[in-house]
């Protein structure tokens, strides 16, 4: 965790939003390593003899779908231009890419990203729960 400066930062983007959606990305992540603890996703084993006597109880049974990453999406997809190089900055500055004294520069070079893909983009940072609150940390606005 990087010490804040002393300075006063005017974010775009909402700290509960970033919040909110580092909180998504940390559901998302400890889902996805669930599923490979064991290191056997989804593995089952059948006995030869057994039979299926499980009677089908229609859309009671159905599993819940996880709107998780949807939900992340559209956040993302609600940001605008601003928001969204303040969002990849500040996951750029917890990572350590920038110091909080680059973080102009940083907005600047997210900028240069594209709005495109950013969700995808963001989601494939493994931990960016963390770097996101460690951004926000950094300039003071957590």
């Amino acid at each position: 965790m990087q010490k804040p400066v002393e300075q006063e930062w005017a974010l775009t983007i909402d700290p509960g939003t970033v919040r909110l959606l580092a909180s998504k990305a940390r559901i998302l992540s400890a889902a996805l390593n669930a599923d490979y603890d064991d290191g056997h996703e989804h593995e089952i084993e059948i006995d030869g003899d057994a039979r299926d006597r499980h009677q089908h109880d229609g859309l009671i049974e159905e599993e819940e779908e996880d709107l998780t990453e949807v939900e992340f999406r559209e956040l993302v997809a609600d940001l605008n231009v601003d928001e969204i190089a303040e969002l990849i900055a500040l996951a750029w500055v917890g990572r350590g890419d920038y110091d909080v004294k680059e973080w102009s520069t940083a907005v600047s070079d997210a900028r240069q990203h594209g709005a495109k893909h950013v969700a995808t983009y963001l989601l494939g940072m493994p931990m960016l729960y963390d770097w996101l609150i460690d951004g926000l940390d950094a300039l003071g606005a957590s």
